[in-house]
């Protein structure tokens, strides 16, 4: 089982960070710690000296501009050294707002503008099933993001050829760039919603390391249909002033006290 220090020590690296040019998406990093962190330590297959490796896990982060968690939790891991993490967002930096792929090691997919890492997934889970590969594809989005008409073309494919193999995490925050969900496009009933594009669907504590790992350990929940699982989290998980508000999706010109304050919350 896996403690809650690990989330912690993640959270910090997301700081050190947003430290170098004062900006970042904080608060769609935030709610995707524990998800990212079970993930690596008790879900996904890979090898960290060969990231290429043919029978891997596929994970690819669909709210790219949640990349801060992501980059935190690959350097946590060993992908890369910590070290590298001074350089988000800095001229020739293998670090950007966005991940991009064959950049960096563990960046399955470049994403950013929203609404096609599923599509990726369903060519990649396809892909997989055609060739007889047993590995999995995990795709994380974002709430407000299933706004895109894309994401719903892609689950009617996942339906279609019976995809087990693809996973879709909703990470359901309740809260995109400039609202909450049920103001700007209420996704509810969400669960309905996955059910009737022929998901097997579940919901759990986006925060909660031991439901994640358990609901992870049960995958696929269905042999003949793709997975979807809502991840009920915070936007700003562990930074006191920034949980569940909105304003704190994308912060820039943030003061050394800001900073300071950002640290605080997580000693």
């Amino acid at each position: 089982m896996i403690s809650d220090q690990p989330s912690k020590v993640i959270r910090r690296l997301i700081i050190r960070m947003i430290e170098v040019e004062k900006r970042g998406h904080i608060g769609p990093a935030m709610s995707l710690v524990e998800i990212l962190l079970v993930l690596y330590s008790s879900f996904l297959r890979y090898r960290i000296d060969e990231p290429l490796w043919l029978n891997r896990d596929r994970l690819i982060l669909s709210k790219g501009h949640g990349c801060l968690a992501l980059y935190a939790t690959l350097a946590y891991k060993g992908f890369f050294p910590e070290e590298e993490l001074d350089t988000f967002c800095l001229p020739n930096s293998r670090l950007g707002g966005h991940p991009e792929w064959r950049k960096l090691p563990g960046i399955e997919a470049s994403t950013g503008a929203l609404g096609h890492g599923l599509s990726i997934g369903v060519g990649m889970a396809l892909a997989a099933k055609i060739q007889k590969k047993d590995h999995r594809i995990i795709v994380i989005t974002g709430d407000g993001e299933l706004n895109e008409g894309s994401i719903w073309e892609a689950s009617l494919a996942a339906s279609k050829h019976k995809l087990s193999n693809l996973t879709i995490l909703v990470d359901y925050n309740k809260l995109q760039s400039y609202g909450e969900t049920r103001e700007v496009l209420d996704l509810e009933p969400l669960v309905d919603k996955f059910q009737a594009f022929g998901f097997e669907v579940a919901e759990v504590d986006g925060h909660n390391l031991i439901d994640l790992e358990n609901i992870f350990s049960q995958l696929p929940l269905s042999a003949q249909k793709p997975t979807a699982i809502i991840c009920h989290t915070i936007k700003g998980k562990g930074i006191s002033f920034a949980e569940g508000k909105a304003e704190w999706h994308h912060k820039s010109g943030l003061k050394p006290d800001d900073i300071s304050a950002l640290y605080k919350c997580l000693l």
